[in-house]
């Protein structure tokens, strides 16, 4: 056998070092070291182990393979079994043997000694050079690890504080532990000490290296709140060492759902029979649905024992641009509703892109995009009071790309704002525009009482011809649109300046004008009143999330009948039943509400999916029906012929198609006139058939709104 080494191209992680002068030191210090490069005792040991590995992985088809190429091998691959089996099977054949019998190899010679270099002595005692090092070093280490240290009482009162997490720490007994910790196996170290011993039955001194080794713990300890949690005291070291290649475990996998052996009997027995119970009582257990009590509240005659304050919703509408949201902004501000601070942060904040002139449009105009494009585009609503009344603001849009919002929103309308841009040329424009289309639209969804604004008067220096013509103007077109004359009223106002908004005009232009102004016109409307004894109808504006404590809330205004806290409620189109968990009037919490009021509704019991903005809540005894076709009663602003609709009511949007014109009515009488037409002008009454994609909640005499490329066609009442 070859007695020099081959060079290894592949270099140990021990071969790298930190410091030369180190190395030389330690050369200094074992002068014997460079002098030999024989076989140590550990090499021989290692060359034995390895030789009877490679005789077992060959197997009996390569018994003839000499020893000699087999410690040949294993020291050129430096001791590595697997590449020294390849190499061999590459070199000799397999002969056909009979089979004997081996004796399984001892447990000992399969555990290597860890952290031990290879190199290259020959005589006893002698050392490599990198031996010599790591020899060192791990002396080193262990009179470190020797030292003495100061006892941490830290440890143990931390110890013992988590003992108290110890799960049936009165059930297990003391002696626990001591039973768990004698089943732990053997640690590799003292095998490969004994492995030593039995290769090397003449060697009396033990070898101080192993010495070192055996000394060493080579795993840390575990924490102390693992050591609690496991019932091991934290001295209880475990052994993870892979198992020996070639040993195979005979022992059946541990079922854990079987008592060990150190359980007693009896507790087994309790055990078993607590997993019972808990597993017959989780079965027994059930989801069952939210229920809320019901006060069971009269709530018609709890609404005629108080006197309320007079409640009205009033839409503003009128062309892009006429000043709705500003004039709206500086009535909230006169009216205290804007404190002074909120004011002055909008015109801050106006000016730095600047729009100043949109400081008060912005009370009302809260959307970023709406802020940048200078125009609402959602209904914006916002409140104030009177002495008389508590009034809702409900801002439509005026662009025409956002009509369906101002539908949504007049919907919810008892009287209507318009507002008449003064400035010359704006207002013919405007009254071609969406001042025409929303004055239409209002009074075919129900609306009868409308205060016509005339803004921006300052900029025609409140001039009284200029008034008095628009006046005449508008007032013949609203009459053609079915206001009575009795229902109309026109006011001057500025709504930058504030002239004629709650006080009068400053300006001596506008002394001319006498008359009421915007505030005394809308306080000066009469009480509506509402079906408060009829089936509950109301249709939901919004869906949210209410809060915490309120997960799912829905918002609208109640058109018809009355609800309380507990009370059951039907939602259409889906059918699904829920429960109102409470409910706020006017932001305020109460027990009940009636129709004509503001809500807000906090469900329980209905999942979120069955609800949607255009759903109506109704009562479950008195459900509203869906319906996919029905007749209507139609006014005509356009020429209609069989066509797909788009049909509108409040929120809810469903397309549709006029799948039959029945025939035309007479305006006066509403008889038939003529059936069958093929097609209806402009300004006539028809009766229609209307088919729906989808079945809807709708009854009569609900009132809706057809368009069709973003235009109103006709408008009219579901019979």
């Amino acid at each position: 056998m070859s007695n020099r080494r081959v060079k290894s191209l592949a270099a140990d992680e021990d071969d790298f070092f930190d410091d030369y002068d180190d190395y030389y030191d330690d050369q200094a210090d074992y002068p014997e070291a460079s002098a030999s490069t024989e076989m140590t005792e550990e090499d021989r040991r290692q060359m034995q182990i390895g030789t009877i590995k490679v005789r077992q992985t060959l197997g009996p088809a390569y018994s003839r393979v000499p020893t000699k190429d087999i410690e040949d091998a294993l020291w050129n691959y430096y001791y590595d079994v697997d590449k020294s089996v390849a190499y061999l099977k590459s070199k000799h054949k397999a002969v056909m043997a009979p089979p004997t019998k081996t004796t399984p190899p001892n447990k000992e010679h399969s555990a290597f000694p860890e952290g031990r270099l290879l190199g290259g002595a020959s005589k006893d005692g002698k050392m490599s050079k990198l031996q010599a090092l790591a020899a060192k070093r791990l002396q080193q280490a262990a009179q470190k690890a020797s030292s003495e240290t100061p006892k941490d009482t830290t440890g143990d009162e931390y110890t013992q504080s988590l003992d108290k997490l110890r799960i049936s720490q009165a059930k297990s007994g003391p002696g626990k532990a001591d039973d768990l910790a004698t089943t732990v196996p053997d640690n590799p170290i003292t095998h490969a000490a004994q492995a030593h011993s039995q290769l090397n039955p003449d060697d009396e001194k033990p070898n101080e290296e192993d010495t070192v080794l055996q000394s060493r713990e080579l795993r840390a300890q575990p924490s102390a709140f693992a050591s609690v949690l496991t019932k091991m005291g934290p001295s209880l070291v475990m052994d993870m060492s892979p198992l020996p290649e070639n040993t195979k475990s005979s022992s059946p996998p541990f079922d854990f759902s079987e008592p060990t052996a150190n359980t007693p009997k009896l507790k087994v027995k309790d055990a078993t029979k607590a997993s019972n119970d808990l597993t017959s009582s989780l079965a027994q257990v059930s989801i069952e649905p939210v229920k809320v009590k019901s006060k069971n509240i009269n709530v018609v005659a709890e609404y005629n024992k108080t006197k309320p304050k007079n409640v009205a919703n009033f839409v503003v509408i009128g062309h892009v641009d006429a000043g709705k949201s500003t004039l709206m902004g500086r009535l909230l501000f006169d009216l205290k509703a804007v404190d002074q601070r909120t004011m002055d942060k909008y015109k801050k904040e106006a000016d730095r892109i600047g729009k100043g002139s949109f400081a008060f449009a912005w009370v009302l105009d809260q959307g970023s995009e709406e802020r940048e494009r200078g125009v609402t585009i959602d209904i914006a609503t916002n409140k104030f009071d009177t002495d008389r009344t508590s009034f809702t603001i409900l801002d439509a849009p005026g662009h025409r790309d956002f009509v369906p919002n101002m539908i949504a929103g007049a919907c919810q309308a008892d009287f209507a704002v318009l507002v008449i841009d003064a400035s010359t040329g704006n207002f013919e424009s405007g009254l071609k525009g969406q001042t025409k289309e929303h004055a239409i639209l209002v009074r075919s969804i129900g609306v009868q009482k409308v205060i016509v604004a005339v803004n921006k008067m300052d900029t025609v220096a409140w001039s009284q011809d200029r008034f008095h013509d628009i006046q005449q103007q508008m007032l013949t077109f609203l009459l053609s649109a079915g206001f009575q004359t009795r229902n109309i009223s026109f006011v001057p106002c500025s709504g930058l300046e504030g002239g004629n908004i709650l006080k009068k005009a400053s300006d001596r232009k506008a002394s001319w004008y006498t008359g009421p102004t915007l505030v005394d016109l809308l306080d000066s409307s009469e009480p509506y009143t509402f079906a408060l004894d009829k089936p509950l109808r109301m249709t939901i504006n919004d869906v949210f999330r209410g809060g915490i404590q309120s997960p799912l809330s829905v918002s609208g205004r109640i058109e018809a009948g009355n609800l309380q806290v507990g009370e059951a409620v039907l939602v259409m189109p889906s059918g699904e039943i829920a429960h109102i968990k409470a409910l706020d009037v006017d932001d305020e919490p109460q027990d009940w509400a009636v129709a004509g009021q503001n809500v807000t509704l906090h469900l329980a019991g209905i999942d979120p999916i069955h609800l949607k903005t255009g759903d109506v809540i109704c009562s479950p005894t008195s459900p509203i029906r869906n319906i996919s076709e029905f007749k209507a009663r139609l006014l005509t602003h356009d020429y209609i012929i069989p066509m797909t609709v788009d049909l509108h009511r409040g929120r809810l949007h469903v397309p549709g198609r006029i799948s039959k014109l029945i025939a035309t009515l007479d305006k006066a009488t509403s008889e038939p006139e003529k059936k069958k037409p093929k097609i209806v002008p402009p300004q006539s009454w028809v009766r229609v058939l209307i088919n729906l994609d989808q079945p809807v909640p709708l009854e009569p005499p609900a009132r809706v709104v057809l368009r069709s490329n973003g235009d109103t066609f006709a408008t009219g009442i579901v019979e």
